[in-house]
């Protein structure tokens, strides 16, 4: 399974690492996509770097199974820029599982995809999704079809656990 993860400056820390880690554990393949193919991008603790494997314009939708949308500061940068709302919305389009923490789903309010799914995220962003007419619970995880959310760091284990069953039922490319 080929997982896109959006990532740019300003990412927490943990929740790109740990489900990266885990993702490629679990076999799937993690390609890091940004505003610019070879950049080193830094997390908001300054604990983990990332360079990006491949930027939006050289990426399609169709190259992957899968998103992981990182929280921390990323998705507000990164929502600033057509190209990566473009690609997470389709994503949604296309039904293909979306794997967002804490400020991830910032980018499906640019993407106007929030509608009509169950969703959490943290806490500030739940009140700007609730405002917008999104369905916001404040739970660790919450999947509704091709979407797994979590709110906060303390939540990625579930939110790895939630999003691994997700990638299961994707069925395997031919």
């Amino acid at each position: 399974m080929k997982i896109a993860c959006v990532l740019g400056p300003k990412f927490e820390d943990s929740e790109f690492k740990e489900p990266y880690d885990a993702f490629r554990k679990a076999g799937h393949e993690v390609a890091i996509v940004g505003l610019e193919a070879g950049a080193e991008i830094e997390g908001d603790k300054g604990k983990v770097k990332a360079r990006v494997d491949k930027s939006f314009k050289d990426v399609k939708t169709d190259d992957f199974d899968a998103l992981l949308i990182p929280g921390g500061g990323s998705p507000d940068k990164l929502r600033a820029h057509p190209e990566a709302v473009s690609f997470v919305k389709e994503f949604m389009k296309a039904s293909k599982p979306v794997l967002a923490i804490c400020h991830g789903p910032q980018l499906l309010l640019a993407a106007d995809e929030y509608k009509n799914h169950r969703m959490t995220a943290w806490k500030t962003i739940q009140d700007d999704l609730k405002k917008a007419g999104a369905n916001v619970v404040d739970q660790e995880v919450v999947v509704d079809r091709n979407l797994v959310t979590s709110r906060q760091p303390s939540d990625i284990s579930a939110f790895i656990r939630e999003s691994l069953k997700a990638l299961e039922q994707v069925p395997a490319r031919r």
